[in-house]
């Protein structure tokens, strides 16, 4: 066996999972990202993964399956970029255990990651919010745990990971209503809950029933919704949402478009963006810069306070005495 072997499995059950403690979405990747490493590897050496060796995926290599994921995966530059540090990951693994390839490492370790094009947040405006939270059918069992459930995406801003890992006692409806979740990097934040979505829980939750641990909205089994339900279910909505309101139709509306959408009504009712930095569980209060971008409001009032063109700039005056008089209480 050669040494990428055993360097690659001690970086998975010692690094990642022993000292990182990584997330099963940061393991699955990762694994990703070497497995796909690896075929392709495989394809360019005639040798199988078992066979390949850490020399054998030098930085010219791992430039060449950089641009295979992009031009004929047809990958995004973000998705050959976070399949670069899962990459840097383990060579910074390697590089402690393995000196004497240090140089192929390094070399490795310098690929840089390639520029994006930071997008403008796609959210929905007052009305698209409306009408998709009309949208379910609260005739049917279904329709009314959609319903619930797109109205705590929005007014909470939790992750589609956090919705669905949920349960019934993650929330707390009496006096200081709020949910508890625990978030991305294992960190467990609490949210307030609206008097609305208080009023909508409690419906909910009354139907809802189960044990405490079940989770609050499970799915025709009973069992938690998968990512992909909740994404399929928002669509069928957005579907029956563009009948009333026609600009969501223009929209791709996605789990984290509510979050989005969250974002931005804390941020139009001049909530500070530590604020919700802390409400939405970011890292960095840089992450939530971007809302600041996408908010045209924000921009009109400052266009409004601004000097317009062609006036001398001064201080206001008054222009009578009595109105001089009663400035200077």
């Amino acid at each position: 066996m050669t040494a990428l072997a055993p360097t690659m499995e001690g970086f998975f059950t010692e690094r990642l999972i022993g000292q990182r403690r990584a997330s099963p979405n940061t393991i699955a990747s990762y694994r990703d990202t070497y497995r796909l490493l690896l075929s392709f590897a495989q394809q360019r050496t005639a040798k199988t993964p078992s066979q390949l060796d850490i020399e054998d995926l030098d930085a010219e290599l791992i430039g060449a399956f950089l641009a295979h994921l992009e031009v004929e995966r047809r990958n995004s530059v973000r998705t050959r970029n976070n399949r670069l540090a899962a990459i840097h990951s383990l060579f910074a693994y390697a590089a402690l255990r393995h000196p004497e390839h240090a140089e192929l490492i390094q070399r490795v370790l310098t690929i840089p990651a390639k520029r994006t094009e930071r997008r403008l947040v796609s959210f929905l405006t007052e009305d698209e919010t409306i009408a998709l939270i009309a949208a379910p059918d609260r005739t049917t069992w279904i329709g009314r745990r959609d319903h619930a459930l797109i109205v705590v995406a929005i007014h909470t801003g939790l992750r589609v990971s956090e919705l669905t890992t949920l349960t019934n006692t993650d929330i707390e409806l009496g006096t200081g209503a709020h949910l508890r979740c625990h978030g991305k990097g294992r960190k467990e934040r609490i949210t307030p809950l609206t008097a609305e979505t208080v009023d909508v829980l409690r419906v909910w939750t009354a139907e809802r029933q189960g044990a405490p641990k079940d989770p609050l909205f499970p799915s025709r089994r009973g069992g938690p919704l998968t990512r992909d339900a909740v994404a399929a279910r928002i669509n069928t909505h957005t579907q029956t949402a563009s009948t009333s309101c026609r600009s969501i139709a223009t929209k791709r509306v996605t789990p984290h478009v509510l979050r989005h959408t969250c974002a931005m009504r804390l941020l139009t009712a001049g909530v500070d963006t530590a604020v919700i930095a802390l409400w939405l569980g970011h890292e960095s209060v840089e992450t939530t810069q971007i809302y600041l971008h996408a908010d045209l409001t924000i921009k009109q009032r400052a266009i409004a306070r601004t000097t317009p063109t062609g006036t001398k700039p001064g201080r206001y005056r008054p222009p009578d005495t009595l109105l001089a008089f009663l400035e200077a209480l």
